[in-house]
């Protein structure tokens, strides 16, 4: 009987191994893509607040799930309502919880001054997130293919939507700069929508129990990393301070260092 429950701890020590790992290496590479390093207190404190975010998220859906009969996952559920739990109830809840981390810890925080610096402050918030949220997953199933599979696509999924987060509140504090507070609310309103949707779309994927819907999960998913990665490196280079003549690609997006865009090639009028 001894030896089963030892053997059940180091079977628990190597999923909990398993389900921090991917953060560690994800926190690793943002971290050390930033030329300009951050406090490292703020970075902790903007972690843990991603865990605060689990707590918040849980409350949510608790409130919700007394309004809202689509939030209810025990029973058998209608394809409207799947699609709805998964864009509803977990792609903007979850993110908008970890908005609001974000927004008021790291976008309003005196050490955001760099291009590169919200995309750090939004990735901590999301890892933090995601931590304690695979954790209970991987504890509680007891599954080490599910420490994998999380790994693979859920960890690193998470840091893509933060990614977009912190893109659009990139923007967004250029255009508060320049003046534009319009675009700065434009922008401010997508740095929830579009990482709600790329949540959505993940999380529908795989609820949905349909093939094709699988199959679409693996394009959407390799997609989603290659563009993220490739922004990612993009936002890393440009490690100048936030001013005033930070541009945009009106075309797709990207920032701008010259006439013609990097991204997309199209000239630029000023």
């Amino acid at each position: 009987m001894v030896e089963g429950v030892f053997m059940g701890d180091i079977y628990n020590l190597i999923l909990l191994f398993f389900a921090i790992l991917p953060v560690i290496l994800l926190l690793s590479y943002v971290y050390k893509k930033d030329s300009n390093k951050e406090p490292f207190k703020l970075l902790i404190i903007l972690f843990l607040l991603g865990i605060v975010s689990c707590f918040l998220v849980l409350l949510i859906s608790f409130l919700l799930k007394l309004f809202l009969p689509f939030m209810d996952t025990t029973g058998r559920s209608s394809f409207i309502d799947v699609m709805l739990y998964a864009f509803l109830g977990v792609g903007l809840v979850e993110e908008l919880c970890k908005w609001l981390m974000v927004y008021l810890f790291g976008y309003r925080s005196k050490y955001f001054d760099e291009i590169y610096d919200i995309i750090v402050y939004s990735i901590f918030v999301s890892l933090g997130f995601a931590f304690f949220e695979n954790i209970l997953y991987v504890l509680l199933n007891q599954k080490l293919t599910l420490a994998f599979t999380r790994g693979v696509f859920s960890i690193p999924g998470h840091a893509c939507f933060a990614l977009f987060m912190g893109y659009y509140l990139c923007i967004a504090k250029v255009c508060h700069i320049k003046g534009k507070n319009n675009s700065k609310t434009k922008n401010l309103i997508l740095s929830i929508i579009v990482p709600s949707l790329l949540h959505g779309i993940f999380d529908f994927c795989l609820m949905s129990g349909y093939k094709l819907f699988m199959l679409s999960f693996i394009i959407f998913i390799v997609i989603l990393f290659i563009i993220s990665i490739k922004k990612i490196n993009e936002m890393s280079d440009y490690s100048n301070i936030l001013k005033s003549k930070n541009r945009f690609c009106k075309n797709c997006g990207a920032l701008l260092n010259g006439q013609f865009c990097s991204g997309c090639g199209t000239y630029q009028n000023k």
